[in-house]
């Protein structure tokens, strides 16, 4: 490895740095909880069970994201699922005399 001579670096340039640092690590931490993960999960299936059955945990699922019911009037990108909070443009339309089966993708 290079050796770099922090007193040469800028504010900017020992920042980066830093934020490099942080992602370096976080991503050597995930690759080794990972690593470990497997191997359990490798351990169990020998022994002839998964390891939530071992551990009494669910491996938690991905949810999918859900279709685009709605889409705004002057934005047909910006769309809402129908879950969770309203947008404000959803709102709006409401607001303005439109009715949700107007906003309908």
């Amino acid at each position: 490895m290079a050796d770099i001579d922090l007193n040469d670096l800028s504010l900017k340039e020992l920042k980066a740095l830093q934020t490099q640092v942080a992602k370096a690590i976080a991503s050597f931490e995930d690759r080794r909880k990972n690593e470990a993960l497997s191997e359990l999960e490798e351990k169990a299936r020998e022994l002839g069970f998964t390891l939530a059955e071992l551990t009494g945990t669910s491996v938690p699922r991905k949810r999918a994201s859900a279709e685009a019911k709605y889409a705004n009037p002057s934005n047909a990108a910006d769309t809402w699922s129908g879950r969770g909070r309203k947008p404000r443009w959803f709102e709006e339309a409401l607001k303005a005399g439109r009715s949700a089966d107007d906003l309908r993708v």
